[in-house]
């Protein structure tokens, strides 16, 4: 059987099984039952390069994919334990899903029409902006192949077990210092054991209107937390934290795994990483490469004798070890610091991204074919996000978000006094850095953004106004939900005997953790939502209608779920409705370092 036969089944030509999705825009594998496949390593270059050439067919007979699975409960530590004296009995959870009657889905199913162009199948990316693959009926195989490519790491409890489509997501990018490889020993320190050198806390909004790439310096003093690391033969082991040390040394010193450094960013940012990519010098050479080098600017004349790179002043396509050069330099821009550098970087990143997604690489499938097995081979990531298929439903989702929406921004920093005269590493800017990490933590963007972003935050503040009922009618009953230990029943104590709240009840935890506080109620008890919110200091946001609980007393009560945000009793949560002035730029533009 030919390459164009393979997969093929009752005369369908394999590039009929590949359809367009138009309510997702990804192209999908359409295979009847009877279809079977030939083992394939890898599509023929040939055959991809045809496809790109070929008009795409119609979208008519895509299939709607079903929803993926949401992420399974996981055992929540006690952080309350209900007070017997206090806590009703056993209640019941109105508003439970009931359980999916077993059967086929009931729709109808359109058959698309017949074509000779082959399939480009589909884009995905990861740590700098990553894969593309172009395949034909052989995909699935190769999508195995690839993920054989991808190294995980299994870093416990410091990330989530699964990918979320539907939620705002945040993964650190490390950078490693590692010099494996060949011609990487020039580069410094020879025998680095691989410290968390360049590091980006990519935030992406829920709505996917826009996304934030945070630089954190490496040379940034502060406490690096204790941290449990997964050892080889399944034991966990706790590396005692230190106090004030740099930042890089989150990850390889004293053996810290990507999940320590993880924990050093919630520890200083209040935003927790849900997944982390790593990529070492290797990874620089190679994707760049694939890709056909990346445009750069610089502002003046570089000769670099330290990271060994010449660059006229100008716009200069770079690649392979010129652009691990490029990343590398520091004495050549600005004021010879870890800060300028990080500048330059940031707008590699930009060009790069800009590069990822030009019309000339996503029309030539032998570039596309020689990235993907390029960026699988350079990636680390953690078991959430091991499998390609995952890695691909990232990119997608990265993809939504408009260039012009991507801000990169540097942690607001200041020259650390403990250096005396000679400044070696800075410290967090009290007057500037919480109020960037506040904004994060709340999905505000540092672009405008649609309308539609604008419309959401309305309809939430709506929810505050109308009627409020009197403290002593308000019924809740009060769950942790990821604060801090006795946060609940600080809460309870809080609202009975200084607030009037008598109605109110403390049952514990609840089934899963949530990054943010919540108020579930049902339409007829907007009244004392509100109420609460008022007297809690919730923002519109957090207010849930939907249906409330029937409490011991056989009564309807409330649902208040307190979140990872929240400060402790009497502490507002109103979030910031717009992000801080700070130095940034976007992704959508072009910058000479300097």
């Amino acid at each position: 059987m030919d390459a164009q036969g393979r997969g093929r089944a009752d005369n369908m030509d394999p590039a009929d099984q590949w359809v367009l999705n138009p309510d997702t825009g990804e192209y999908e594998l359409r295979l009847p039952s009877s279809a079977p496949q030939s083992p394939v390593p890898r599509p023929r270059g040939g055959a991809s390069a045809r496809a790109g050439q070929k008009s795409a067919r119609s979208a008519s007979g895509a299939r709607k994919t079903s929803p993926d699975a949401g992420v399974p409960d996981t055992d929540v530590p006690d952080t309350d334990t209900p007070d017997t004296d206090t806590v009703p009995g056993p209640r019941r959870r109105r508003g439970a899903p009931a359980e999916p009657s077993p059967g086929r889905r009931r729709g109808k199913s359109k058959k698309g029409k017949k074509g000779k162009a082959k399939k480009v199948l589909l884009w995905t990316g990861g740590s700098l902006a990553f894969v593309l693959v172009a395949v034909t009926a052989s995909g699935y195989l190769y999508l195995k192949h690839l993920e054989g490519n991808v190294t995980t790491t299994d870093i416990g409890s410091a990330g989530k077990k699964s990918f979320s489509k539907d939620e705002a997501f945040n993964i650190l990018i490390i950078g490693t210092d590692k010099r494996t490889g060949k011609g990487n020993e020039g580069y410094g320190d020879a025998g680095s054991i691989g410290h968390a050198d360049t590091n980006i806390l990519l935030h992406v909004a829920k709505d996917r209107s826009n996304a934030t790439a945070l630089s954190i310096p490496r040379d940034l003093v502060d406490d690096i937390p204790d941290c449990p690391t997964k050892q080889p033969d399944g034991s966990t082991k706790v590396i005692p934290g230190t106090l004030q040390h740099r930042f890089n040394e989150s990850l390889g010193q004293e053996g810290r795994d990507p999940g320590c450094t993880m924990r050093t960013v919630e520890a200083i940012t209040g935003i927790t990483p849900d997944h982390f990519m790593m990529v070492d010098f290797n990874a620089v050479k190679t994707l760049t490469t694939a890709v056909g080098g990346v445009d750069v600017c610089v502002a003046k004349d570089i000769d670099d004798s330290k990271s060994h790179l010449k660059l006229s002043k100008g716009t200069h396509p770079i690649e392979g070890e010129q652009a691990l050069a490029f990343l590398r330099t520091r004495h050549s821009f600005g004021n010879e610091g870890d800060l300028d550098r990080i500048k330059a970087q940031q707008q590699f990143l930009g060009s790069l991204a800009r590069k990822m997604t030009s019309s000339d690489t996503l029309t030539d499938a032998g570039k596309l074919l020689d990235l993907a097995e390029a960026a699988t081979k350079a990636l680390t990531v953690d078991k959430g996000i091991g499998k390609v298929s995952t890695l691909k439903d990232v990119a997608l989702e990265l993809k939504k978000v408009p260039p012009k929406n991507i801000t990169f921004l540097t942690v607001p920093v200041k020259d650390n006094p403990a250096d005396g005269v000679v400044k070696k590493t800075v410290i967090l800017e009290p007057s500037q850095a919480p109020a960037v990490f506040e904004a994060i933590r709340n999905d505000v963007s540092f672009t405008e953004v649609k309308k539609k972003e604008k419309a959401k935050k309305d309809a939430a503040a709506a929810r505050l106004k109308g009627s409020r009922s009197t403290a002593s009618d308000i019924r809740v009953d009060i769950y942790n939900g990821g604060a801090q230990g006795g946060s609940a029943q600080e809460t309870l104590s809080w609202l009975q005997v200084q607030q009037g709240v008598t109605k109110s009840s403390q049952l514990g935890n609840a089934k899963e953790e949530l990054a943010k506080t919540t108020l579930e109620y049902s339409p007829d008890q907007a009244d004392q939502a509100r109420k609460l919110a008022d007297i809690m200091g919730l923002p519109g946001s957090a207010l849930k209608p939907g249906e409330s609980e029937t409490n011991a007393q056989g009564l309807p009560a409330m649902i208040l779920t307190l979140g990872k945000d929240f400060k402790g009793a009497g502490v507002p949560l109103t979030a910031p409705t717009k992000a801080p002035e700070v130095e940034k730029s976007t992704a959508d533009k072009a910058q000479c370092a300097s």
